[in-house]
């Protein structure tokens, strides 16, 4: 099934050839199709409240109010964001006797002002805490490629990238701590964005780590991804120009991320390049060394470790057995993790960013593939696997998108593949705060990759 862009879906509300209603309608025949993916992509949606906000929406359309090209869109969020009158639970049975939310998040409050229909809360990792998009407590939805054997989603952000997918959504959103936007887009065939972390508020979003989340959108394309960033972030909304293909700058860290890349990914990857080379871009390999060094960054659990474990800690004292053990388990390694390890974290992540700031600022991106292994599959997951065989998949999967949230910057994952082959995304990593300039980069690398 071709994915339908926001702007082609927009264009067709505006000429009158489709209503919200009956956009609606379709997102949630495939949400409740017993054959497809929906009841894990989903864990909470109401199908009569989508129905009232279409209906609303066109009205309003009738009327002549339409407050972005979202307006009437059906878009998802992660089980993360608060949504007034529901319950948040994060993708986890420990929140269940929470009080619903009183107010939208920002982020909710920021679409319905855009004029989006927020058709449900979308399943992911319990606590974001993991790339994989393994959830044994509501199932794990089974990426697009290769539906027979069943593959994981990728993680954190599982659902939101299903549902963009499969059609249950124009846009799903997301959070990034380590790559949980851009491993589920890669492995999921869909574009992935994780902004520079201030961009987006936080407010009424659960949290992993106050110092590595960040909030992006999953859609069929960049533009789309562009939109609903710039709605998502209280931004003016408007067509961002690409930029030239030819004379761009782009540089491929040969230190790290392109070690042991499966031939898929690498083949996949390959041809990307020397398309884009071939388009006029400047692309050259430079060790990057400090890249090489984020192993330092994940002492006794990490920055996002001990942040998620200084939240997680009243919990796991008194519930251990209700999380997913692979999460509890990793959340404990930063139980020994002391203030003095901690700061002397953040003091290293500092040097590393003003490290690698200095050796990028003639490049326009880094460029590499944005996961070094396809989807496994899902039958490889659960009880069954070893603590040690989860964290080096984990690890695998998210080792090249954590560049982004080490180095405090901003990326967006594009797919590189050919029809029929198994999903790559090649990843941007632009400079922190240039999300506008990596947009347009972007928009000119996803045209000349459109027939790799």
């Amino acid at each position: 099934m071709a994915m339908r862009t926001i702007w082609d879906r927009a264009k067709e509300l505006a000429e009158g050839a489709t209503s919200a209603e009956a956009i609606a309608e379709e997102a949630l025949a495939r949400i409740a199709d017993p054959a497809g993916e929906g009841g894990r992509a989903f864990v909470h949606h109401d199908p009569e409240k989508v129905r009232a906000f279409a209906r609303q929406s066109d009205e309003m359309r009738r009327r002549g109010v339409v407050p972005s090209p979202l307006a009437g869109l059906p878009v998802s969020l992660k089980d993360l964001f608060d949504v007034a009158g529901e319950v948040t639970r994060a993708g986890s049975r420990i929140l269940d006797g929470t009080p619903a939310a009183a107010r939208d998040s920002v982020v909710a409050a920021r679409l319905r002002a855009a004029g989006a229909v927020l058709v449900g809360r979308t399943n992911m990792t319990e606590f974001a805490y993991g790339g994989i998009g393994f959830n044994p407590h509501y199932g794990t939805p089974a990426a697009p490629y290769d539906r027979a054997t069943g593959r994981v989603p990728g993680g954190s952000s599982s659902g939101a990238a299903v549902s963009v997918a499969d059609g249950m959504a124009v846009a799903g959103i997301g959070t990034d701590t380590g790559g949980s936007c851009r491993i589920p887009a890669a492995f999921c065939g869909v574009v992935g964005y994780k902004p520079s972390q201030p961009r987006v508020s936080r407010e009424g979003c659960f949290p992993l780590s106050d110092t590595l989340d960040s909030i992006g959108p999953l859609a069929a394309s960049v533009a789309d991804c562009a939109l609903v960033d710039q709605v998502i972030a209280g931004r003016p909304v408007r067509p961002l120009a690409e930029l030239p293909a030819r004379g761009l700058r782009l540089a491929i860290p040969t230190t790290y991320v392109m070690d042991d890349l499966e031939k898929p990914v690498a083949d996949a990857f390959s041809r990307a390049i020397s398309r884009l080379s071939s388009a006029g871009a400047h692309v050259h390999e430079a060790p990057f060394r400090v890249i090489g060094r984020m192993p330092e960054l994940f002492v006794k659990g990490g920055i996002g470790g001990g942040e998620a474990f200084a939240l997680h800690r009243p919990w796991l004292e008194t519930r251990y057995g209700d999380y997913d053990p692979k999460v509890a388990t990793r959340l404990e390694i930063a139980r020994e993790q002391s203030v003095a390890d901690y700061l002397a974290l953040r003091a290293l992540r500092a040097e590393m960013v003003a490290t690698l700031e200095r050796e990028t600022v003639e490049v326009d991106a880094l460029v590499f593939p944005t996961v070094a292994i396809i989807p496994p599959a899902i039958s490889s997951f659960g009880d069954h696997q070893s603590l040690e065989d989860y964290t080096r998949v984990n690890g695998r999967s998210l080792r090249n998108t954590y560049v982004g949230n080490a180095f405090d910057r901003c990326a967006i994952s594009i797919p590189c593949h050919g029809e029929g082959e198994p999903p790559v995304g090649l990843m941007l990593v632009g400079a922190h705060g240039a999300d506008d300039h990596l947009f347009r980069l972007a928009l000119a690398i996803e045209r000349r990759l459109a027939k790799v």
